[in-house]
């Protein structure tokens, strides 16, 4: 199998051969990644060669996403974890010793959100999430999708909601103004931490970033993003569940706190993350 081939190289090389395909992600050797709507820099440091981790996240990935309307088994959950528990900043060209991650001064407003893609794909993609301190994702969520979200740097807090009706009996989705959500995190992560799964209607689908400090999150996205089969992203406000409660069968006396409304809404103002070009080791695509 090609994994074990690379984990056995890995084990004298730490590292496999790189082939260039620049147009993937829009790498440039050198150069800083700059923000669209700001001037500050995040920089990597390039490796020539790609990561053992990296690769072998690539390979697995290919392996265990076979396209919309799948969700992998537990089985390929747990691998998939496995080799992001163990993945590094350094394994995607960053380092915790970046401006990026001890900026000098302090963001007025509301800090932009930017982003990049390792790699992107029909059955799913690798992106990277830059998050400077007290900069916010909203809740939003993620239809018909699997994600695997690895905190690589930084603190940060994670509020995630699963709505108690995802679905009604003949397939449709419901749509009153409040929908019942149950609450699947409220906490705060530091890194190095174990990875987050969310899959399709359980596991925190619907979730909202908080960054104490700047932060980098590797997220696995299977499939991402796709307007044009009717994946696109939408946001909500969540309201507690005392304020809208009306005897819900699903909350019984005393858990009230364990469940919330959530409202769909527009996307919250200056919420729109900044693409930024990936300038980290690339996937060698020839290997599998």
């Amino acid at each position: 199998m090609e994994t074990a081939r690379l984990v056995e190289q890995g084990r004298d090389h730490k590292v496999v051969s790189r082939v260039g395909h620049a147009s993937k992600v829009g790498y440039h050797v050198n150069r800083a990644i700059k923000k669209r709507k700001c001037g500050k820099k995040i920089k990597h440091s390039v490796p020539s060669t790609v990561p053992i981790a990296l690769q072998q996240l690539f390979v697995s990935c290919r392996q265990v996403f076979k396209g919309p309307g799948t969700v992998p088994s537990p089985h390929d959950v747990h691998n998939l974890c496995s080799i992001l528990d163990k993945m590094r900043p350094e394994d995607v060209g960053l380092s915790r010793d970046l401006q990026f991650f001890k900026p000098k001064t302090v963001v007025q407003g509301t800090p932009r959100v930017t982003y990049t893609t390792i790699y992107e794909c029909r059955n799913f993609s690798l992106c990277l999430l830059f998050i400077p301190a007290t900069g916010v994702i909203p809740l939003h969520n993620h239809p018909e999708m699997t994600v695997f979200s690895k905190l690589l740097l930084g603190k940060m807090h994670i509020k995630s909601y699963d709505l108690v009706d995802p679905v009604n009996s003949d397939g449709s989705t419901p749509a009153p103004q409040f929908r019942l959500a149950k609450l699947k995190a409220d906490s705060v992560f530091t890194s190095p931490c174990d990875t987050s799964v969310l899959y399709p209607t359980e596991g925190g689908n619907i979730h909202a970033f908080t960054a104490i400090t700047p932060c980098a999150v590797l997220d696995v996205l299977g499939p991402p993003y796709s307007k044009e089969d009717d994946r696109d992203c939408s946001y909500y406000k969540d309201h507690p569940y005392a304020a809208y409660s009306n005897g819900e069968a699903a909350v019984t006396e005393g858990n009230g706190d364990c469940y919330g409304w959530l409202e769909e809404i527009e996307m919250p103002e200056n919420s729109e993350l900044d693409k930024i070009p990936y300038l980290g080791p690339q996937v060698n695509e020839t290997s599998c």
